[in-house]
């Protein structure tokens, strides 16, 4: 699920816009401050982005000698907020929405560089040689989707494993946070357990309310195994809020913003699509069979 709640934010991370003439011949560096002003000015009167909202625009960072450079920017509105990646032009004529990508270098290996998988739990052999990381929102109805794909395909991929980040969409899923607090709980207690807890977390996901949650986990937790004193006491220990929010914090790092995001060794892979989720499987499997040179 999206954090953006409105599609003029959505579109912000797709696409392409122009500020300014196409005519410029020699681009003449733009100052900063005039440039960050003339984005925001633009971005207001093209998304009809009132008073209710706050746009900040970031200092511009120049991409090498490539004449474009970054702009981090963070809309803030009633329903919730992003930070999204534009790209500016040296001249300040054009404003580019989408992805850039560095031909020197491997996203993918720059992806897995940012991973902090200590403590996730792993789902399959741990020395397998694919990796699928999951950001995912017990409270996300895509996420279940995801889950019960992901139940079906996993036994057919023994080369893969499955590890859990969590990423809870606070402002839009109010039990999303104790969910992924019953699951590092679960965790603390038995490796095994959390993964109990997973499906049993997906499998009941629409009986779940953010009234009844803290109840829902502990029964939950007895379902599993757990010793249910020890497991309530965790749900409100500092050390498992602190491991959910470095879990979103990596998660930022690798630019999620949508629930499930999911990482095919390091190949990034939004929604709940199997047919996706088994062709970059599929690729990788073709990989470690390949005659090595």
């Amino acid at each position: 699920m999206k954090t953006t709640l409105k599609p003029m934010l959505i579109a912000l991370l797709s696409c392409s816009a122009i500020l300014g003439s196409a005519h410029a011949q020699q681009p003449a560096a733009a100052p900063a401050g005039k440039q960050q002003k003339t984005i925001e000015s633009f971005l207001r009167n093209y998304y009809a982005l009132g008073p209710d909202y706050t746009l900040a625009v970031g200092n511009p960072k120049p991409l090498g000698t490539s004449g474009i450079s970054e702009v981090s920017i963070d809309v803030k509105g009633p329903d919730g907020g992003d930070t999204v990646k534009m790209y500016v032009t040296a001249d300040g004529h054009y404003l580019i929405r989408g992805e850039v990508s560095d031909l020197t270098s491997d996203p993918l290996a720059a992806n897995v560089a940012k991973f902090d998988l200590k403590g996730a739990p792993v789902y399959g052999n741990p020395n397998a040689p694919i990796t699928i990381v999951e950001y995912g929102d017990f409270e996300c109805p895509v996420c279940r989707n995801f889950h019960d794909a992901v139940r079906g395909i996993l036994p057919k991929y023994p080369q893969a494993k499955l590890i859990f980040k969590d990423f809870p969409l606070d402002q839009v899923h109010p039990w999303a946070r104790t969910a992924a607090l019953a699951g590092r709980c679960a965790y603390q207690q038995d490796p095994k357990a959390f993964w109990k807890m997973y499906d049993l977390i997906y499998d009941n996901q629409e009986l779940i309310s953010a009234t009844d949650a803290y109840d829902k986990m502990s029964d939950f937790a007895s379902r599993a195994g757990l010793n249910v004193d020890t497991f309530k006491a965790c749900l409100s220990s500092p050390q498992a809020a602190a491991e959910v929010n470095a879990s979103l914090e990596n998660g930022k790092l690798l630019n999620v913003r949508s629930t499930p995001t999911v990482f095919v060794n390091g190949r990034p892979l939004t929604g709940a699509d199997p047919h996706a989720l088994q062709q970059y499987l599929d690729f990788e499997v073709a990989k470690l069979k390949a005659p090595k040179n």
